[in-house]
């Protein structure tokens, strides 16, 4: 061990080929990383250090909601920074009770937890429902069901929730008590569920990790009709659908059906990690001193930046925003593949700013690639179905841009 090196290159500027050695020698393979290492962002474009634009319209995978360099986002954290960053929760924390006011006075819950992501806002989430119903003396009803292809974090119990083999195979066996029935599907549904051993349905409204698939009406109202039967309780992973990316503030506004526990991430810290799992009062009054905590969950720092990223998302109606911009752009996208591709993209769907177009061949990947390299990011899930998770901030000359960017894509197979 070198410790003069390692000073000496933890303060150096390295360039893009150093970039891609030092990964390959010593981050984890865990990614299959294209060939891009971005230096700087401006709202929905990023530079590479080669200093090539791209439009970002995979948006961190629906996290950097407001855009990139956000001057609301970036003055939080700096106002924040100056003051102190951390405060352990054995302390009342100032922003943190802020936040927590401005989460339930725009929602149905009552009550907030703060934590650093999605999957520990889920996990937090299925606690909660386990000791809801451990503490009233039903000590059987434990199994939660979920959805097959939904995806709920990358911890050990969710991927336990999430309904992908592909995910859990290699970590069996897995934490018992979940089971999984098939999105839309009302008959398997209400054979998974049981009144004496149900602790809890958990489902995505749209489940985005699997390609923008949405839940139908019909399907939420029997989760919640058959959680009002039998006691369980319903709980909406809203990690990429919360705070406007589905064109309402929540997901579950969609349905008319209030849920007993959700969960946030992603859009509420804009780029900053942090979530959130929210209740209902009769439902949170189960958790005591001792029973749930987080060491960094909660810190004024994050607290403050969702503060700041709630108050844009709100002052400016970016919800709203969100419906009109994601019908244009499933409009341009649909006209771009009708000119481009001879019937090639079977379906663009999705809600808001959370949008798919399906492929009748497995050509996902190399849209994807055509498109980058053209200078508009989008994802892929698996080899039929590409994504797109624009900021809500993205301006209409850039929906037009990536249309067109796509059509050009779609034309060149």
């Amino acid at each position: 061990m070198d410790i003069n090196n390692s000073i000496a290159a933890a303060g150096k500027k390295l360039t893009f080929s150093e970039v891609v050695e030092y990964n390959e020698k010593y981050y984890f393979n865990l990614f299959a990383r294209a060939p891009i290492c971005f230096e700087r962002g401006e709202g929905t474009v990023l530079y590479g250090m080669d200093g090539k634009r791209y439009l970002d319209f995979l948006g961190g995978l629906a996290v950097n909601a407001l855009g990139h360099n956000n001057p609301a986002i970036t003055g939080a954290i700096k106002s924040q920074a100056e003051k102190f960053i951390h405060c352990t929760n054995l302390y009342y924390i100032e922003p943190q009770a802020r936040l927590a006011k401005t989460l339930v006075d725009i929602s149905c819950a009552d009550r907030v937890f703060i934590c650093n992501s999605g999957a520990e806002a889920n996990e937090a989430a299925i606690k909660l429902a386990k000791i809801f119903h451990y503490k009233a003396g039903r000590h059987a009803k434990n199994k939660i069901v979920t959805a097959t292809d939904s995806f709920h974090g990358r911890t050990l119990a969710m991927v336990a929730a999430t309904g992908q083999v592909k995910y859990q195979k290699p970590y069996a066996p897995l934490l018992p008590g979940f089971s999984h029935v098939p999105l839309n599907d009302v008959g398997a549904l209400r054979s998974a569920v049981s009144e004496e051993e149900t602790c809890a349905i958990m489902l995505e409204v749209i489940q985005g990790e699997s390609g923008v698939n949405i839940a139908e009406p019909a399907f939420i109202e029997a989760a919640a009709e058959l959680c009002e039967k039998t006691g369980a309780l319903l709980i909406f992973d809203e990690v990429q659908t919360g705070l406007g990316r589905t064109g309402k503030l929540f997901g579950y506004q969609h349905y008319g059906v209030e849920p007993d526990i959700f969960t946030l991430a992603k859009a509420l810290g804009a780029g900053f990690p942090i979530g959130a799992m929210l209740a209902k009062e009769r439902v949170a009054a189960a958790f005591e001193p001792g029973d749930h905590g987080s060491t960094f969950g909660g810190n004024p720092l994050a607290c403050e930046v969702g503060n700041a990223s709630l108050g844009l998302i709100l002052g400016e109606k970016l919800h709203e925003r969100a419906a009109e911009k994601g019908a244009m752009l499933m409009g341009a996208l649909r006209a771009a593949a009708g000119d481009s591709a001879d019937g090639i993209v079977s379906e663009v769907r999705g809600r808001g700013l959370m949008i798919a177009a399906q492929f009748k061949k497995p050509v996902a990947v190399e849209v994807k690639g055509r498109m980058q390299d053209a200078g508009c990011l989008v994802g892929s899930v698996g080899d039929s179905i590409m994504r797109m998770l624009p900021p809500l901030t993205v301006s209409d000359d850039e929906i037009k841009e990536a249309a067109v960017i796509f059509g050009a894509a779609v034309k060149a197979l």
